[in-house]
């Protein structure tokens, strides 16, 4: 890394709450106050930042397969250890996909290859959490 390389920014808004500015400057609102749930935490905001890597990656393989999608949509889940700093020990990834003769066989390379060689979100939570991927294939 180099002093030239994007950085995200972090402000304290008071409150419990901050606002993360991205690297490409879009604003985000944090909560720490997870009685409140006013925005997301950060820990929600990873569990996000998984599903929508491996989406980004899934999606376009099958549409470079010539799959028929008509919707997809990825659900994660994580399961934080008890001890601080309760990082995540395992995370569930179930992709859903809607469309025409979908080939099982297309959908599972797909996942692998976004697990394997393309999701960097996946490649940085994983020497510390088990993922697991689920498929489920809806004809329409």
């Amino acid at each position: 890394m180099s002093l030239n390389d994007p950085k995200g920014i972090v402000h304290f808004a008071g409150n419990d709450l901050f606002i993360g500015i991205t690297p490409s400057k879009h604003p985000v609102t944090l909560d720490s106050d997870h009685t409140r749930g006013a925005a997301p935490s950060p820990m929600e905001l990873l569990l996000i930042a998984l599903g929508s890597c491996t989406a980004v990656d899934v999606i376009g393989i099958l549409q470079k397969k010539r799959e028929d999608v008509k919707e997809y949509r990825v659900e994660v889940q994580g399961e934080r250890r008890d001890d601080h700093p309760r990082s995540f020990s395992r995370m569930e990834v179930h992709h859903i996909i809607t469309g025409r003769n979908i080939s099982e066989k297309s959908v599972a390379q797909a996942i692998e290859l976004s697990e394997t060689k393309y999701c960097s979100v996946a490649a940085t939570l994983r020497p510390t959490a088990e993922i697991v991927s689920s498929f489920e294939i809806i004809e329409a």
